[in-house]
């Protein structure tokens, strides 16, 4: 593949999609830093949304228009990675995550550093960890629950229990986490030897 053809590759809307999801972490973590401003926080929702679904288009329009390229697969993982973590973090310091359901963020964490260390110790060996169809609803499920906390109280003056249906989503998001960490596990300790 020529230079041109790669520079073409890096720029093409695929990409550019996941770019824009990795430019919307700190847009989204910097509204959510004022948590007591309600336009901030429905401010924060939007920008939020457009990138989660970005998560989806990305990918199948890289698909669908065969414009697959190493930088996409290298990237998209880690924007979602950087929007669940960075979104997770400033909830949980602004009080809207807390408690016990502090331990749900906290395995959403632990799994996804622990998928990406599997995943790099396994490209050295040259093998593939492809997403299953579990983990694609675990991150749906994931970034719905996000939302729900991101818009927080602003949330509840639209629909009452806002925060309440966050957290439940955010534990459910969690137990699938547990989940498909379990299974990228068992699918990774194939290939290592003692």
């Amino acid at each position: 593949m020529t230079s041109i053809q790669t520079a073409g590759r890096r720029w093409s809307l695929p990409n550019i999609l996941t770019y824009g999801r990795v430019a919307a972490v700190p847009v989204v973590a910097g509204l959510l830093f004022w948590p007591e401003e309600f336009w901030f926080r429905w401010a924060a929702l939007g920008v939020f949304s457009i990138a989660a679904i970005t998560d989806f288009f990305d990918g199948y329009l890289a698909r669908m228009w065969s414009q697959q390229s190493m930088m996409g697969r290298m990237l998209d993982p880690i924007a979602d990675k950087l929007l669940v973590a960075a979104c997770l973090l400033m909830l949980v310091a602004d009080g809207q995550i807390r408690g016990l359901s502090m331990w749900a963020a906290i395995i959403i964490l632990c799994r996804e550093m622990l998928v990406s260390g599997m995943r790099e110790f396994l490209a050295e060996l040259r093998v593939g960890l492809p997403v299953s169809a579990v983990a694609k609803w675990k991150t749906t499920l994931q970034l719905v629950a996000l939302g729900f906390l991101i818009v927080g109280p602003a949330g509840e003056t639209v629909l009452p229990g806002t925060v309440t249906i966050g957290l439940t989503l955010l534990w459910c998001a969690a137990l699938l986490t547990l989940y498909t960490g379990w299974d990228y596990m068992k699918a990774g300790l194939k290939y290592v030897e003692d």
